[in-house]
């Protein structure tokens, strides 16, 4: 019995200090959430005016641009996969993991080749475990990503897609990240980056008669030059920032539900110690009596 309750007894101290680990990981990530909610909702009027900016451009030219148009001379296709640097997140970066997984799946099915980017080491450790060649990869900004990062991202990507096929130029770039709803509920989403499917600002058909009639200066060639990479840069630092509020939220959660399973095993290891305190009371009442018995009819 003795050594029942020495084991409760240790058990109730580790949880103690798991719960005190998880309380304060829960704090930490209620803290940072408000900041990367605000920089998401700041981030999203200027992605959508460089949209829509890149929209007017595409539809009201006839510019074929190279990140407008198909490549068929490579069966190459990068995907920038955008986890998490750090775990007790619950299942956030599994989830987007899970989802890299089928969009894998589904392009090797078509006949195409994949070349994975990865960015956050929780992802980089799943794909260097399974000896999976990685592209490029970045680490140790997941839950506050700057426009520096961002812009180095995109520049590899760029790169890439740019880049003549014998020399491991890529036709396609997807992006996997997590979608920022609410506190609640984070999406795994996975987009097309590259070639541009810019239809915002389009209007219906047979909406409009007559389209409105744009002039560029200097050209539409020279404007979807200086838009579409900055465009491409906007769209990956908002997906990051998604990512980061995503990863953030579910830390909290996972940190709340964490603490509440660490008291409900406190109460029982306490409620299982004091049954073995009171089973080791009981044994030496017993041992006493049975004693005194003894004496007695001697």
């Amino acid at each position: 019995m003795a050594g029942q309750q020495r084991v409760y007894k240790a058990r109730i101290k580790s949880t103690q200090s798991l719960k005190k680990m998880f309380r304060a990981q829960e704090l930490i990530a209620a803290s940072r959430i408000g900041k990367a909610r605000d920089r998401v909702a700041m981030a999203t009027p200027y992605s959508r005016a460089i949209t829509r900016a890149v929209s007017a451009v595409a539809t009201h030219s006839d510019v074929s641009h190279p990140f407008l148009v198909e490549r068929d001379d490579t069966k190459r296709v990068a995907v920038l996969v955008i986890a998490s640097d750090r775990g007790m997140a619950g299942a956030y970066s599994a989830s987007v993991i899970r989802e890299t997984e089928r969009l894998v799946q589904r392009l090797e099915s078509e006949g195409k080749e994949v070349a994975l980017y990865v960015s956050g080491r929780r992802a980089v450790a799943y794909y260097t475990f399974r000896q999976r060649e990685l592209a490029g990869q970045w680490s140790g900004f997941s839950d506050a990503p700057t426009p520096e990062v961002a812009d180095e991202i995109a520049d590899t990507l760029l790169t890439a897609f740019r880049a003549p096929a014998d020399e491991g130029g890529v036709g396609e770039v997807h992006v996997v990240f997590t979608q920022f709803v609410n506190m609640v509920t984070q999406r795994p989403r996975v987009i097309r980056m590259l070639p541009l499917e810019v239809v915002e600002g389009v209007a219906p058909a047979g909406e409009h008669d007559a389209l409105p009639l744009y002039e560029f200066e200097p050209s539409p060639e020279d404007v979807l030059d200086a838009l579409l990479p900055r465009y491409v840069r906007t769209r990956i630092y908002a997906n990051l920032l998604q990512a980061a509020a995503s990863e953030l939220a579910a830390r909290q959660r996972a940190m709340h539900t964490a603490t509440d399973n660490a008291e409900d095993l406190i109460r029982t290891y306490t409620r299982l110690a004091n049954q073995a305190r009171q089973g080791e009371i009981t044994q030496e009442i017993s041992e006493i009596v049975s004693g005194a018995d003894a004496l007695a009819s001697a």
